[in-house]
């Protein structure tokens, strides 16, 4: 099969596509025939020698994918071939094939076309159990989302709103601040034009936000820590401004706060499952009533492969980078 290899780490110069070895399902997996592939900021990492995959994993790149159920491991139940699905993996996307442990594979929500289904379950997956299981974001509260016209930024925008709270979101240009909210955002700040604590500040009363998505991490670190409500919760989910960062623990104290840092990839079968259950549990009647919806910025075939990475590292898209099979 087709799939993109990396010779060598770095820069989308090693990024290739050859003929590899086509899977062969586990006894507890199914192999799908991939129709299109989420592009993630985590695949850059991998491909510059930063992220290697956990144990067991493929080597090559690539977190989620949609396509058709091709052939069902003998302990499989609930798959049949032929049915269309969507995937978040531990890598191996970037390929004409995939084996999937079967609890990580999800149905295509009604009414969604199969190409669009790449998009979610990466960022589905990342605000549900991020905002949702951990953080318990309630109806009437107030959401801070870093990177609002991310894939993960606008399906948190996105969810948030369908569930009754209030959004708030940082970005990089007047064009996304515009998109997001008419996605639904309260309010929109241009982080290089304010100072986005300020911003907060006075667009909640001084309150604070009681749910804070970070994807910028030692950067925004002390900031978000006053930017948070009485007993707020701050989740980190990456660490584009740095790993190491002061954090004031009076402040944090004094405003009942919760930092917590999260990662989806490293999780065990078991709670991804769990997780992607709860997602088509809450998460696809929202799609398919089309309250929520994946944005796509751009698909490219799977031998553009580097200008889908430079695009993602230009960071001039509003939502998700897909390339398609």
């Amino acid at each position: 099969m087709r799939a993109v290899v990396c010779e060598g780490a770095g820069g989308v110069e090693v990024l290739k596509v050859a003929e590899i070895e086509d899977p062969t399902p586990a006894r507890d997996e199914v192999v799908i025939d991939v129709v299109a592939a989420g592009v993630n900021r985590a695949d850059l990492l991998q491909r510059q020698g930063h992220y290697p995959p956990p144990p067991g994993a493929p080597g090559t790149i690539g977190l989620e994918v949609s396509g058709t159920i091709s052939e069902v491991g003998a302990d499989v139940e609930g798959w049949s071939v032929g049915d269309e699905v969507c995937a978040l993996l531990a890598g191996g996307g970037y390929a004409e094939k995939v084996a999937v442990p079967a609890p990580q594979v999800m149905p295509k929500p009604d009414g969604l076309d199969l190409v669009s289904a790449a998009a979610l379950p990466e960022a589905v997956a990342t605000v549900w159990s991020n905002v949702f299981m951990a953080a318990h974001l309630k109806d009437g509260e107030t959401l801070l989302v870093h990177g609002g016209s991310s894939g993960i930024g606008t399906t948190a925008i996105q969810l948030a709103v369908a569930h009754g709270a209030r959004v708030l979101c940082t970005v990089g240009n007047a064009e996304k601040m515009e998109f997001c909210t008419r996605l639904g955002a309260d309010v929109a700040i241009n982080y290089k034009e304010a100072e986005w604590a300020s911003v907060v500040s006075e667009a909640t009363g001084k309150a604070g936000a009681d749910v804070i998505l970070d994807i910028m991490g030692a950067k925004y670190l002390q900031d978000n820590v006053k930017s948070l409500a009485f007993d707020g919760r701050l989740v980190v989910i990456g660490m584009q401004g740095g790993t190491k960062g002061e954090l004031d623990l009076g402040r944090l104290m004094s405003r009942r706060g919760l930092v917590t840092g999260t990662g989806l990839r490293s999780r065990s079968v078991l709670d991804k499952g769990g997780i992607l259950a709860e997602v088509v549990a809450h998460v696809w009647p929202l799609v398919e009533a089309r309250k929520v919806r994946p944005i796509i910025h751009r698909t490219f075939p799977l031998e553009a492969v580097a200008q889908a990475h430079e695009t993602l590292e230009q960071s001039n898209h509003i939502g998700k980078v897909l390339l398609t099979l």
